[in-house]
């Protein structure tokens, strides 16, 4: 294998929980709630999908979210309309929270790289196979990166709202074999997704999953990766 390309949320970072995410929004601007309300609330924004990178898909969109959540990754004024359509279904005192809430997500302090993350990339550039990164997403998480210390070690970056298509569709990974100049034949996927990650295979990717579980209970799962590229 010459190249490992990953996945962002859920494979090599963690978002915060949805409390910690509407607790540091409130903080930001000095506002307050109850504690009783502030987890009420944070359990519906959980069940409603509205905090991205959560992995949670809604559980009942609205009919005019529908058509927009299946393509929210394919542009930034898409993806922030689509989170912020979805966390609008919560009701929340101050109409301005929705926004704050989702700039919060862009935060890199949101944001928590797994255990094992640092030294997998690392050994792999000692090794010197390329790294990319592939994600459906809205925003730039180069900065998330680069906070963490981890952007050292990615050769390219592959986001579907720079491209306008998002992943399983084989575009994405195309893109991302081409920037690192490697046949897809001798790269693997490394994501949390059947659905959209496996999509690589389509190319003729070797694809391996992990689970999209807390920082805390996931210690070594990106580990495995170093024996498929040996």
């Amino acid at each position: 294998m010459t190249a490992v390309l990953f996945d962002f949320s859920g494979t090599l970072f963690r978002i915060e929980s949805t409390e910690s995410w509407l607790r540091a929004t409130l903080d930001a601007s000095g506002r307050t709630l109850p504690e009783p309300q502030l987890r009420k609330a944070a359990r519906a924004l959980e069940a409603s999908g509205a905090l991205p990178g959560s992995g949670v898909e809604p559980a009942g969109l609205p009919a005019e979210l529908t058509g927009l959540w299946s393509v929210r990754d394919e542009s930034a004024q898409l993806h922030r309309a689509a989170y912020i359509g979805a966390a609008r279904q919560v009701p929340l005192p101050w109409p301005e929270l929705y926004d704050e809430l989702y700039e919060r997500h862009m935060a890199p302090a949101a944001w928590s790289p797994y255990p094992d993350a640092a030294e997998v990339l690392r050994t792999l550039r000692e090794r010197g196979i390329g790294i990319g990164v592939v994600s459906n997403i809205g925003w730039d998480l180069r900065p998330v990166f680069r906070h963490h210390g981890l952007d050292a070690y990615v050769d390219a970056y592959v986001l579907s709202y720079e491209h306008g298509v998002q992943k399983p569709d084989p575009r994405l990974f195309s893109v991302a074999c081409a920037a690192l100049g490697a046949d897809p034949r001798q790269v693997v996927m490394v994501g949390d997704s059947k659905e959209a990650d496996g999509g690589a295979a389509a190319l003729g990717c070797r694809v391996h999953f992990v689970d999209h579980l807390p920082v805390a209970e996931r210690p070594d799962a990106l580990l495995p990766v170093l024996d498929l590229v040996d």
